[in-house]
């Protein structure tokens, strides 16, 4: 009986939502190709770092607890704004979406994105939206193993935004908001949260979404 119950309460997935076997594969390979690249601002960022041209620091025990959550949070503050502004720039100048973010944008249906398309980027592309943790660096004090494990995160956030479930949790920018941007191209270009679409004027609620259409 809890296995039947378990899977009334499934949400059902219609079969044209349903990326096909050559999507998946194509979004893998530009994955693959891009990898590689993808370790270069990582690479170049430590290198900053333990040459001193950054204002990190290596133990929170430097600053204390109090300290460090509120340079953690002003850190966090430049990145949803530098990646708001550097996505929605890979749209408005041209040539950038022409030679960098049409890779990604080739998956603009709900039935072609996927979980593998998260880190379906040219490279440059995937490096320039990173870019604002690096640029953080310079600009607030932040402790190093931090900024590692959130570019690691950025990994698994951008993979879970492509699997097109809407978790529905305020104020976060999850995959409903995401499908929205890859179908209009014009929407939702923020990153963990709404608020940079929501100052700027570039929102779109997935739940208003259903009402317009109807």
């Amino acid at each position: 009986m809890a296995r039947i119950m378990i899977f009334f309460m499934l949400p059902i997935t219609p079969p044209d939502s349903v990326p096909s076997n050559e999507s998946i594969l194509l979004q893998i390979m530009v994955t693959m190709k891009a990898m590689p690249w993808y370790t270069v601002l990582p690479t170049v960022s430590e290198y900053m770092v333990e040459n001193g041209w950054t204002r990190c620091f290596s133990s929170i025990s430097e600053i204390g607890w109090p300290a460090y959550l509120v340079y953690l949070i002003v850190y966090l503050v430049i990145v949803e704004f530098g990646i708001y502004w550097m996505h929605r720039e890979l749209h408005d100048i041209k040539p950038l979406y022409k030679h960098l973010h049409a890779t990604h944008h080739i998956y603009n249906k709900q039935n072609t994105l996927s979980p593998f398309a998260g880190l379906a980027f040219h490279p440059l592309d995937g490096i320039l939206q990173a870019l604002p943790h690096v640029i953080a660096l310079f600009l607030v004090p932040t402790h190093f193993m931090t900024h590692i494990i959130l570019l690691f995160l950025e990994g698994i956030w951008t993979t879970n935004i492509h699997d097109c479930i809407h978790g529905k949790v305020w104020p976060v920018m999850g995959a409903g908001y995401h499908t929205i941007h890859h179908t209009t191209y014009r929407h939702n270009y923020g990153h963990y949260t709404i608020w940079m679409d929501w100052m700027f004027g570039t929102l779109r609620d997935p739940e208003v979404e259903p009402k317009k259409a109807s």
